[in-house]
């Protein structure tokens, strides 16, 4: 059975993730082949194609010391094909609309072209440039940030992104965080295409390095993007807008809306929390890790409790320390969630405390209506344990004691 278009450019972005050039081409190919004779990007595939064949009969009889670096620029070429190629295909079976432009006066229009636009013109990025970096319209420029986001998450485009990036620099705070938010959200989307864009790594990284405070804002901005996912409980909706970016927060009250948006991600459809919260799950392993919290361990401190804090366990587990801290501070104020007490077990047992893990295993246990409620908390975690070199065998006799308990 055929892929479908979505299945296709999956198999493209895990092929070129790992380098796989010919795989990659083998779709762009049929799609070539949709678009019929005489279309702009034969040459463009051909040249690709020839020079890959030649890089890899050099490869064969000889060590090259820059075949690495060679070979990812050859990746990075064979990506904006496959974005440009992909583009047409959309607009061939209408599945993004054919635009030719938009009327900058109007709120609808701006949201319309850059949320759905395949093909922007260079003309449509510098009026993009001008409207984040000197907005005379603050409603317009926070419009066209978040329309030109979903855009890029669908079609990705280099000088679109380097627009956003620019944003940050903005005159209007409200405009330069919202625009640092959503170039970090699509930098963790794209976190494996990044290693091939290297302009755009550059102008984020040196963005933040020209911060007077050394990147403690984006930093900041950062936390305000992992605690604005969708969350149920209505407390932490509260605090999620409260520790908002002040100048937003204040934008937003004046606005008359700060009710609504305090509870606005739990109206959020669920593929977008689903995929929020996969963008948070994501960060931890990301270049933009390194650039904004690595090697910082009161940031690592700050993060990981963030994180928690969200109900997220991803940093849990590269800082159990920091992570225990946290929870028995926690557990004092009198929390009564099973899954602290099984968070903190599970950073006792990583330092070897076997005791005081299992009765805080134990104790989570009894808050449990039934074993079937525990272990449904408890054995998501087992693989994680063992990747941190838990032995098994442990995990087996916890579970064995931890099915029937009582005072």
């Amino acid at each position: 059975m055929a892929q479908t278009l979505d299945e296709q450019i999956s198999t493209v972005e895990r092929a070129l993730g790992e380098c796989m050039i010919d795989t990659a081409l083998v779709v762009v190919r049929s799609w070539l082949v949709e678009l019929g004779e005489n279309n702009p990007y034969e040459e463009a595939f051909a040249t690709i194609q020839s020079h890959y064949q030649a890089f890899f009969n050099k490869w064969l009889n000889t060590n090259d010391p820059n075949a690495a670096e060679e070979l990812n620029t050859m990746t990075g070429d064979t990506y904006q094909l496959v974005d440009a190629v992909y583009a047409a295909i959309r607009l061939k079976r209408g599945l993004s609309p054919d635009m030719h432009g938009f009327n900058p006066e109007s709120p609808q229009s701006v949201m319309n072209y850059f949320a759905n636009s395949v093909h922007f013109r260079q003309e449509d990025i510098e009026w993009l440039h001008d409207t984040l970096t000197e907005p005379s319209n603050l409603s317009i420029a926070l419009m066209a940030v978040n329309s030109l986001t979903r855009s890029l998450r669908d079609c990705f485009n280099v000088d679109a992104f380097l627009a956003l990036i620019d944003g940050i620099q903005s005159s209007s705070e409200i405009v330069a965080d919202q625009s640092m938010a959503n170039s970090f959200m699509l930098a963790i989307h794209y976190d494996i295409r990044m290693d091939f864009f290297p302009q755009i790594q550059d102008a984020l990284a040196n963005t933040i390095a020209d911060m007077d405070d050394g990147g403690s804002h984006a930093f900041d901005v950062l936390c305000a993007l992992v605690r604005a996912v969708p969350s149920g409980d209505k407390d932490e909706q509260e605090e999620s807008f409260n520790q908002l970016p002040e100048p937003l927060r204040e934008f937003l009250e004046k606005l008359g809306i700060k009710d609504e948006m305090s509870s606005l991600m739990a109206w959020v459809p669920k593929s977008e929390q689903e995929y929020m919260n996969g963008i948070i799950q994501i960060f931890p392993q990301t270049w933009l890790y390194e650039v904004l919290v690595e090697g910082e361990p009161e940031r690592e401190n700050i993060l990981t409790q963030t994180y928690l804090r969200n109900g997220n366990r991803e940093l849990m587990w590269q800082h159990p320390e920091m992570a225990e801290s946290y929870l028995v501070q926690t557990l004092r104020k009198g929390s009564d969630k099973p899954m602290d007490y099984i968070n903190l077990a599970h950073c006792l047992m990583l330092k070897g405390d076997r005791m005081m893990a299992f009765e805080n295993y134990k104790q989570a246990r009894l808050l449990c209506k039934s074993s079937k409620e525990f272990f449904g908390l408890f054995r998501p975690d087992r693989r994680q344990l063992v990747d941190c070199g838990v032995p098994v065998e442990q995990i087996y006799l916890i579970e064995d004691k931890l099915i029937d308990v009582s005072y």
